[in-house]
């Protein structure tokens, strides 16, 4: 889908505003389960969101994007190795799934995402606690994700049918 640069700048910005909002709502709100890195993560409804109505190139903009900033009002910067090796390969996957499926498979390469998400977030973790101990919340982290992925996907579909639903 092309559009004027203008139009496209603003908004992929207003997209990265969104997630930033969303992130940060996020943060205030206390953890749902106690197994760490355990999270909705709805600012990855932008993500998943993008990775459909956008370029890969653009999805990956607004990614870099929100977890910068987002690392930099939460303050917290081993987060951003996290959330930097876990996102990336979630966005590729979830690019590398777009490449090959329509629309309807949102939800499933939100799920797939999702886990690889977890995937990655795990092997950071190994890397930087120097520990395979963390393995073990694995298969906690990959069911969350899949109820999460899930649930971004559904709401990432259910946005681009309602955009569609009001162009002309």
């Amino acid at each position: 889908m092309h559009r004027p640069d203008t139009r496209r700048l603003t908004e992929l910005s207003l997209l990265c505003a969104v997630s930033l909002i969303m992130f940060i709502i996020e943060m205030q709100l206390p953890p749902v389960v106690p197994v760490p890195g355990v999270k909705l993560g709805l600012a990855n409804i932008i993500t998943v969101y993008a990775v459909y109505a956008y370029n890969a190139r653009d999805a990956v903009m607004i990614f870099f994007v929100r977890i910068i900033i987002g690392s930099l009002f939460s303050g917290n910067v081993i987060a951003l190795i996290f959330s930097i090796c876990g996102g990336l390969l979630c966005l590729f996957g979830m690019i590398l799934i777009r490449r090959f499926t329509e629309i309807n498979m949102i939800v499933f390469a939100s799920v797939a995402g999702a886990v690889l998400h977890n995937i990655g977030q795990t092997a950071a973790a190994v890397f930087v606690m120097k520990t395979t101990a963390v393995i073990v919340y694995l298969p906690y982290l990959m069911l969350s994700g899949c109820i999460a992925g899930g649930f971004t996907g559904l709401c990432a579909w259910l946005i681009i049918k309602r955009i569609k639903k009001k162009q002309p």
